[in-house]
């Protein structure tokens, strides 16, 4: 079989770029060893799909060459997508922090994808592993499960290590170093923290409970829901500072972000106030979680009755709670790959490699990793956008 134009990986980045190769009359054959197509499109954002942010810029994202992903968010922009969606009569809601859902399902996403390949004439094909790829004077012959297929140009879209349950493999990585390519450390992010220490029975005596905080590491900070859990801490919060943690970093927890517990006890104590320090503080957050913290402070008495030290301990524990994960829940359970193939061996404008003709990388198999909220599908769209443009 021939064709001009062969993407592995039937995500969102190859969708995308499939349709848009389509749509310049190229013929495009879509390959993925999985049984269905889009299938972390169809779990993510808790099955609605969180498929870009109102607000995306170049911060939002992490590499080690910063300055990669700046042309194509600048080309292909989150409005961009919205009017596609639009046109598609896809409902959508914002739901916090410019994060866009759909109204219904995350299918309504993958299904806009496939209607746009079929418009373009591009064919996907799913359950078609590939065993072999080589180089040739006219493009890449590559051996697949449907037997011999001849390309002119190979557009790898084939994701990051996360969720393999799903199908995520290393098949990209191998490709990129197959033909040359630095492949930098790879690791899950976007993932919940678990630990081993004394904490760990702690935060499963609370699993389940939801608290807004601020966490920092390493300098970076933010400001979301975390999640107690069985095996340690998840929600918002931890999911988008496991991008900036590494092994042996502690996380500083503020759990009343914007509030000073000295300010208000010193308030409840002019005020006369007698009752005990439980039931002021569950007021301002979850009954269950104030037991159990001062529990393990030790300070649980009247209000009246806390000394300075009592105050200089809870605040400690309530603003700058230290605490060093012995781990994360790794791909399993990550929602994206950190690292991956060095974009300086990869053309920003059209995603074609700077050592081999014809070929080109997208998606999250480049090392370019966003933050929680619509940011990776919308480097997806963007990367797939571009180079379809050219391949």
């Amino acid at each position: 079989m021939k064709t001009d134009v062969v993407v592995v990986g039937a995500g969102a980045a190859g969708l995308m770029c499939a349709a848009q190769a389509g749509y310049r009359g190229r013929s495009v054959l879509v390959l993925d060893h999985a049984n269905k197509p889009g299938k972390k499109i169809l779990m993510s954002g808790g099955g609605r799909c969180n498929f870009t942010n109102l607000v995306v810029e170049p911060r939002h994202y992490l590499s080690a060459n910063p300055h990669f992903c700046k042309s194509a968010l600048a080309r292909y922009k989150p409005q961009d997508f919205i009017e596609l969606v639009e046109r598609h009569g896809v409902p959508y809601h914002e739901k916090t922090k410019g994060q866009l859902f759909c109204d219904n399902k995350a299918s309504d996403i993958l299904n806009l994808l496939l209607t746009e390949c079929e418009w373009a004439g591009a064919t996907v094909k799913v359950n078609c592993g590939i065993d072999s790829v080589k180089k040739t004077g006219e493009g890449f012959v590559l051996q697949t499960a449907e037997g011999e297929v001849q390309c002119a140009s190979l557009v790898v879209a084939t994701g990051g290590l996360s969720i393999p349950t799903l199908g995520a493999t290393g098949w990209g990585f191998q490709i990129a170093e197959q033909f040359g390519h630095h492949c930098l450390p790879r690791w899950a992010s976007l993932v919940p923290f678990t630990f081993s220490d004394r904490w760990q029975p702690v935060f499963a005596e609370l699993s389940g409970l939801s608290v807004d905080v601020q966490v920092t590491c390493n300098g970076t900070r933010f400001h979301d829901p975390l999640l107690f859990t069985h095996r340690g801490l998840s929600g918002p919060a931890m999911l988008q500072i496991s991008n900036y943690w590494q092994l042996g970093d502690a996380l500083t927890l503020d759990f009343l972000p914007g509030q000073s517990v000295e300010a208000l006890i010193k308030d409840w104590q002019q005020a006369g106030v007698k009752a005990e320090l439980k039931n002021q503080l569950a007021s301002l957050l979850p009954k269950r979680f104030v037991q159990q913290w001062l529990d393990h402070t030790g300070v649980n008495k009247p209000v009246h009755q806390l000394t300075v030290s009592d105050v200089e301990s809870l605040a400690d524990a309530l603003h700058r709670f230290q605490v060093t994960p012995s781990g994360t829940e790794g791909y399993r359970t990550a929602e994206v790959t950190l690292g991956g193939i060095d974009t300086r061996e990869v053309s920003s404008k059209t995603f074609e490699s700077n050592k081999v003709q014809g070929l080109y990388f997208i998606g999250e198999v480049l090392d370019v990793t966003g933050w929680l909220g619509g940011y990776n599908f919308q480097w997806a769209w963007a990367s797939g956008f571009c180079a379809g443009q050219f391949a």
